[in-house]
């Protein structure tokens, strides 16, 4: 296999030093294909469906407690809202490549393997992490087929002009999600938990991330991606970072093209609903980005053009900053960074004293400044 070294022109400013992290586990249990779907806790399901079609999402089943909201493209649910007293996150479900894997997973961390509802089919391996979180691996589940999707335009660029006597007109109306990107989570027991991810589930790492001033002391964020071998996988699948406690922080989409983002966020905007950063391209996965409040304060993307590697490429590291999550666009804004007065400002704010008190967690004083210093950089 060809190892590519330098991230000059590629993706990160420069690679490892020596003794960091590798970026990847050399014996995994299993290497998982892909992200599932994500599952979520919400009391009304209507009202999550309202946002989810103006999202762009379509509805692939609906019973009393349960509902199941797809893309465009083939394959399993993006999202699943079960009916439940309080709105949360409760955990990412990854795809396993066959029924072989699933019970070497299950042997390996004595879990047993239990069948999936039939609306779903299949079969599953549910487990913990390190942070808490509730990690499914499936297989086998009802593929789901193909729904018409938007095309996207075709574009005068140069001197290339295939468009004549043609207008562009995209039309104001929901960006319609194409499939699952990613999911980014945060966790107090930071190494561990990513070392958790891709000793069992055989993810690689994109990027790395470190506090300015911290760097030997590791990483504080990682872009994480699934091994595929040759066959290229998006920049990343999962995205941790090292926080006060364990918590969702957001989930992102892929749609057509830059116009089918933008139009769907108008829609969006007229509907009444909160924009909460964009539109910009991100620097670590390039993505062309747009970021909104659903309907109980989820924070959820709309993305295209997204980096996809193989796995030749070794991690990149770059200091982590705010003015160092865009290319272009707006500034981060406050809610997105989540220092917006409000709730889940104030829950974060109380888990830093939490977090520094006890000692089973990797976020101390130290951190605290650097993730501080981020927040206003």
């Amino acid at each position: 296999m060809s190892i590519h070294h330098t991230h000059n022109d590629l993706h990160s400013e420069q690679g490892a030093l020596a003794g960091e992290h590798p970026g990847r586990a050399q014996h995994p249990v299993i290497k998982v294909r892909d992200l599932a779907w994500l599952e979520f806790e919400k009391p009304d399901l209507d009202g999550a469906e309202v946002f989810a079609h103006a999202f762009g999402f379509a509805t692939s089943f609906k019973g009393p407690d349960e509902l199941h909201l797809r893309g465009t493209l083939p394959g399993t649910p993006a999202v699943i809202v079960r009916r439940g007293a309080r709105s949360r996150f409760t955990g990412p479900a990854f795809l396993a490549a066959d029924d072989a894997d699933l019970l070497r997973l299950a042997g390996h961390l004595d879990a047993p393997v239990t069948p999936l509802p039939e609306a779903l089919g299949g079969a599953t391996v549910d487990v913990r992490d390190p942070s808490g979180a509730r990690v499914r691996v499936v297989t086998g589940c009802h593929p789901l087929p193909a729904l018409p999707g938007q095309e996207p335009l075709v574009h005068n660029f140069g001197g290339r002009r295939p468009r004549v006597n043609t207008t562009q007109r995209p039309r104001r109306e929901p960006a319609k999600v194409e499939r699952l990107g990613h999911v980014v989570l945060q966790t107090p027991r930071y190494r561990e938990t990513l070392d958790w991810y891709l000793e069992n589930l055989g993810l690689i790492v994109s990027d790395f991330l470190f506090y300015e001033g911290q760097r030997s002391r590791g990483p504080t964020m990682s872009f994480i991606r699934c091994d595929r071998g040759s066959e290229p996988a998006d920049h990343h699948t999962l995205a941790m970072t090292l926080g006060p406690r364990a918590r969702y922080v957001h989930s992102a989409y892929q749609v057509a093209d830059l116009d089918v983002l933008a139009a769907g966020g108008e829609f969006l905007k007229d509907a009444g609903y909160q924009r909460s950063w964009g539109i910009g391209r991100h620097i670590q996965g390039s993505q062309i980005f747009d970021y909104w409040r659903d309907d109980k304060g989820f924070l959820v993307e709309h993305f295209t053009d997204g980096d996809m590697f193989d796995n030749t490429l070794q991690p990149g590291w770059a200091p982590m900053t705010a003015s160092g999550l865009a290319q272009w666009g707006p500034p981060a804004t406050a809610d997105f960074m989540g220092i917006k007065p409000g709730r889940e400002s104030l829950a974060e704010a109380r888990s830093f004293l939490s977090a520094l008190r006890s000692s089973d967690n990797e976020f101390d004083l130290t951190r605290l400044r650097g993730l501080l210093k981020v927040a206003n950089s």
